[in-house]
């Protein structure tokens, strides 16, 4: 194990060279199917056990997700499935929200211990949503929703009668994204014969707020918005997990940009990310991502909502008991 032990100078890490893409593609395998990255539970994981806690490791987020991300974007666009209003709106709402968000973790959030509570608090707030809307039924899922499911559990029982299959997709192959109508109030969109709709304004606030998180750790967003767009907007996972995926790739860019041109001025310590390190976390998360996106569509949608919820949980949890801890 020795000899595969290597030193990253810039972060100062000194592990062997498998561990960050074997962990990056665990870790990404399950996140991409609810349109997760897997870069919200790599920080903690470079904090913990890299001891890596200096701002950099935010901009070395960031890389992860330009290396990972293209793989699980790949499968969502080939299988028609990238619910592109939903980028595009995350997108614009996002890249400011990230340039602010490289300027609060500089200038305000070097002692990271505050900015986790508030972090813990959000996250605590949306997978209870996700985790209640699993165990407690409601009828706050909107009709379309609800056929939706109700088309894939029959869809599902179908093909396990006639297939004797134990795990099969809910998805039909002929499941598209097609944008029915765009406008500033509203923007509606088809999915499996159901429409779904949301109001982008609301959706622009939203991730603005999410971008200012991501920036200034790194996260892309795609952990906030994907469980808000199931939980608030009351959209099928199916069909926001690509364009979240696809809004943390775009946002990360600009995010490792700002990381490493943006000087960090005076006594600070440097910004600049650890890009060989991001990159062993990316070509891990490359593959996980992959995998995942392509597995998703025979995960049932509630079982994504679970796993999305207890992660989210577990997460936020962590982050708020380090604040007293």
């Amino acid at each position: 194990m020795d000899i595969l032990s290597v030193g990253f100078p810039v972060s100062g890490v000194k592990t062997s060279i498998l561990v960050p893409p074997v962990v990056a593609m665990v870790i990404s395998f399950f996140t991409s199917m609810g349109g997760i990255s897997g870069a919200f539970l790599l920080l903690p994981f470079q904090m913990s056990f890299f001891n890596y806690t200096a701002p950099s490791v935010s901009g070395t987020n960031h890389v992860y997700n330009i290396v990972a991300i293209p793989s699980g974007v790949y499968r969502y666009i080939k299988e028609g499935r990238m619910a592109w209003p939903i980028t595009w709106v995350v997108v614009i709402g996002t890249l400011p929200g990230v340039f602010l968000g490289y300027y609060v973790r500089m200038h305000y959030l070097l002692d990271p211990k505050p900015f986790k509570l508030f972090v813990g608090c959000v996250l605590l707030f949306i997978g209870s949503r996700l985790l209640k809307e699993f165990f407690v039924k409601t009828d706050t899922r909107s009709s379309a929703t609800k056929v939706l499911e109700e088309k894939f559990k029959l869809k599902t029982e179908q093909k396990k009668q006639e297939q004797g299959l134990h795990i099969v997709s809910g998805l039909p192959p002929e499941a598209v994204v097609k944008t029915v109508s765009m406008s500033w109030k509203r923007i509606e969109y088809e999915f499996c014969s159901e429409r779904f709709s949301f109001n982008p304004i609301s959706m622009f606030i939203l991730a603005l707020i999410v971008g200012i998180i991501g920036g200034a750790y790194g996260i892309g967003g795609g952990a906030i918005i994907a469980p808000f767009c199931v939980a608030i907007f009351h959209l099928p996972v199916y069909t926001i997990a690509g364009a979240a995926l696809m809004g943390t790739f775009i946002t990360s860019i600009a995010g490792a940009a700002f990381f490493t041109l943006i000087p960090a001025g005076g006594s600070m310590p440097s910004s600049t990310p650890d890009w060989l390190l991001g990159f062993l976390f990316g070509i891990g998360g490359f593959i996980g991502m992959y995998i995942g996106a392509r597995l998703q569509k025979f995960v049932p949608q509630r079982h994504l909502k679970l796993i999305i919820g207890l992660i989210i949980v577990l997460l936020a949890l962590r982050y708020i008991t380090q604040f007293f801890f």
